[in-house]
């Protein structure tokens, strides 16, 4: 009766998280190919993509839509996304039949069978974008990346998860001294951006709460930030917070193209 999850991939090349309980499999976001998705469910040991019970979209860019189309029509699979995204990827997902497309809007509470799912709005430069938050059994799993600051609304939703996926996207100091041009670093910086190493810890801070034990570190920057660097960064502001990774809570890593163990919530 437990509830289980892998991060397949996370990063600005490519999103894709795994969820499944006893009687329910479902995947959030398809943001890489679907030979390289059914690669990544044989490495984590998630059975076979066509097993799934459907597939959950946040938003319509293409690190979280890229192998979505292809995968629907491979393997017959619903799609479940709100109104405002759904018509956001017209035209970038190809032909999807009628019959596979649902809409899940925001702020609601959708059952699969023996899982419950709770959609939340976050702040980000997409159509209507969305995460979500999975409950089953007592146990609750948040997924939480792509927003440019995280708002009480937020923090009172996502609050003592068992286990947690939290954008952790930059340093700041690696952003404003890399590459980017101006306006995309100020896109990163802005309020429908994303969220910082600091700032994620910040906001875990407000969070944490008794029962939340994982925390997964997501949707780094492959350009602007390092596992080492958010790991540390993250850890030193909760300690500022008197919250000890290792011994209260423990951090992991996620990867752009090496799942996470499959783990229990």
């Amino acid at each position: 009766m437990s509830l289980k999850f892998s991060v397949l991939a996370s990063g600005s090349s490519g999103n894709a998280i795994y969820v499944e309980t006893e009687k329910t499999r479902l995947l959030v976001d398809a943001g890489l190919s679907a030979k390289q998705i059914q690669i990544l469910f044989e490495k984590a040991a998630c059975g076979e993509v066509g097993d799934i019970d459907g597939i959950l979209v946040t938003h319509e860019h293409s690190d979280h839509i890229k192998g979505l189309g292809v995968l629907a029509r491979k393997f017959k699979l619903p799609i479940y996304a709100n109104k405002n995204t759904w018509n956001a990827m017209n035209g970038l997902i190809g032909e999807v039949n009628t019959e596979q497309k649902f809409e899940f809007e925001m702020e609601t509470v959708k059952t699969f069978n023996d899982l419950e799912v709770e959609s939340f709005g976050v702040s980000h430069d997409a159509a209507e974008p969305m995460f979500y938050v999975f409950h089953h059994n007592g146990r609750k799993l948040a997924l939480m990346t792509d927003t440019g600051y995280v708002s009480d609304r937020m923090k009172g939703i996502i609050r003592d998860s068992h286990s947690l996926v939290i954008e952790s996207n930059h340093d700041i100091n690696m952003l404003m001294m890399g590459r980017y041009p101006w306006n995309i670093k100020r896109r990163i910086l802005g309020d429908h951006g994303h969220i910082s190493n600091e700032d994620c810890g910040h906001a875990l801070a407000d969070v944490i709460g008794d029962g939340t034990k994982h925390i997964y570190l997501a949707h780094l920057s492959k350009d602007n930030n390092m596992k080492d660097i958010a790991r540390l960064a993250v850890e030193q502001t909760l300690k500022t917070h008197d919250i000890l990774t290792g011994d209260q809570v423990f951090l992991h890593d996620t990867d752009a193209s090496q799942p996470t163990k499959l783990a229990v919530v």
